[in-house]
């Protein structure tokens, strides 16, 4: 699958969207990842990272009516393509195996 590879902030950004659903936007995406992972996110890096994921086919974006409480600015709504969901679930599969039967420390080292 070329392209279906998902870097980990590529992948905190599509289980987001795909968690939010319709509602995924910007700041949105951004709250969901620092509510999960308790990792501060510069809300740069989420656009950055829906246009490298939109260039790479694998999300698509739309932008919302302008609402008195956003400054006048439009949101920035995305979805994922069907190739989105594909790499996804893609990596979400990999890393389950790779997760299987692991164990941390000193007894699971080789």
């Amino acid at each position: 699958m070329p392209g279906s590879f998902l870097a980990e902030f590529e992948l905190y950004v599509t289980m987001a969207v795909a968690r939010l659903g319709p509602e995924a936007y910007g700041t949105a995406v951004r709250h969901e990842i620092e509510s999960r992972t308790g990792r501060p996110v510069a809300v740069g890096a989420i656009y950055t990272t829906i246009a490298r994921l939109e260039k790479k086919g694998l999300m698509t974006t739309r932008a919302s009516q302008p609402e008195p409480g956003q400054r006048g600015r439009p949101r920035k709504y995305c979805s994922l393509t069907e190739s989105g969901e594909e790499a996804l679930q893609h990596s979400l599969d990999m890393l389950g195996r790779m997760a299987d039967g692991l164990t941390i420390g000193s007894a699971g080292s080789a």
